[in-house]
């Protein structure tokens, strides 16, 4: 930081000038294509979804491609634009953008456009991620229900334009720290496809010849929650809502009285996610979304999380707009249950493992995630600047 700041303080003793981007540059915007228009090899192209799903700060290889024959009809984004995300179904999704630093010119989607300017784009698409360009961008995102900027409100945005040199120091540095920060992700996803092999190898129904097969109705007691109206439910853990509320897909907020008490499993059962398994001890309330539940005697909590989990109960859902699972068709599930200590060993097992692979307080998710907030951090001061008088 110290050499940044002493290269600032050399070329712009003075600070930093902020200009409106419409002041640095002009936008284009993409033209329709749809999916049908998607082809194995043509042009190569970028929808705005794939700006927030696949791509990051920069890129240089398109991910799909739309059929050649619609060239007439498309915009293209070409060397040195910054390709920014109209749209998005949440304000922080919107003017998500990505450097486009690819040879050949690629066609956008109507919901994106095309910034060409006359400063580095990796250092452009880098400062469209801080908090301060956020925080302004969010006064003029239209809040409908997929949240859209316009490219006259996209040139009223204000950005720092430091000298060259600046910029391409700025951008060695964060383009490091992200290198850094992706080989720890590729070795932590490592790391779970390890975990899910054991796992696999550990849960096999074959692995224990001592193992029983029955169904999930003999093994567990299954029963779904209750109905708690959404009023009742408070965002935050005090002392009149001490307990929480387990709905679908995890905690929804925190309630007045507990509906269990002990050691449960919750199974997701309704949504796209239905099927997903949670664990759930001491009091808490589970809704009418989630199946609580029970195991027997003869089963061990633990190992049941993740026999269920591995069993991937998402395949017994309805298949219709909302998916949803039947109690009753959960219960005539097949499982093969091992003895007791066996289910126990296993039990402790996989938890070292997924303590390891997901927990953050723990091992690599723990440095992973200290990672990205110091990223974030460096991020955002290397990119605030004292601005000129």
């Amino acid at each position: 930081m110290n050499r940044i700041d002493d290269l600032i303080a050399e070329v712009c003793p003075n600070g930093v000038e902020y200009k409106a981007m419409g002041d640095v540059g002009s936008f284009t915007r993409g033209r329709r294509f749809t999916k049908d228009d998607v082809v194995a090899d043509g042009i190569g192209s970028m929808h705005y979804g794939e700006i927030y799903t696949r791509y990051g700060v920069s890129a240089r290889t398109a991910l799909t491609h739309v059929r050649s024959d619609l060239a007439p009809s498309l915009r293209f984004a070409r060397t040195g634009d910054v390709i920014i995300a109209a749209v998005g179904e949440t304000v922080e999704e919107v003017c998500k953008a990505v450097a486009w630093l690819g040879q050949d010119e690629i066609a956008i989607h109507d919901d994106c456009f095309a910034y060409r300017h006359s400063m580095n784009p990796t250092f452009v698409a880098y400062y469209m991620r801080t908090k301060a360009f956020n925080a302004e961008k969010a006064k003029y995102v239209a809040r409908a229900k997929m949240k859209r900027i316009s490219a006259e409100s996209l040139a009223k945005l204000s950005i720092p334009v430091p000298p060259p040199e600046v910029q391409a120091r700025i951008v060695a540095i964060l383009t490091r720290m992200e290198e850094l920060e992706a080989e720890l992700e590729a070795e932590l996803q490592a790391r779970r496809h390890q975990y899910e092999y054991y796992r696999g190898a550990l849960l096999a129904p074959t692995r224990s010849g001592a193992a029983n097969w029955t169904t999930l109705n003999d093994a567990f007691v299954m029963r779904a929650g209750q109905h708690v109206r959404a009023r009742d439910i408070g965002h935050k853990h005090d002392q009149t809502h001490p307990y929480p509320c387990y709905g679908g897909n995890g905690i929804r907020g925190f309630v007045r009285s507990n509906s269990h008490d002990g050691a449960h499993l919750l199974i997701g059962r309704q949504g796209a996610l239905c099927g997903n398994v949670r664990r759930a001890r001491g009091k808490f309330y589970a809704t009418e979304h989630a199946v609580v539940v029970t195991p027997r005697a003869d089963v061990d909590v633990d190992w049941a999380f993740h026999v269920l989990t591995f069993m991937n109960l998402n395949q017994y859902a309805t298949k219709s707009a909302q998916p949803g699972l039947a109690v009753g068709r959960l219960g005539r599930v097949p499982i093969a249950i091992p003895p007791i200590s066996e289910q126990r060993r296993i039990g402790s097992l996989l938890d070292k493992f997924d303590a390891l692979v997901s927990d953050l307080s723990v091992g690599l998710p723990a440095e992973l995630s200290a990672r990205r907030q110091q990223y974030e951090h460096y991020r955002d001061r290397l990119l605030t600047f004292d601005e000129a008088v």
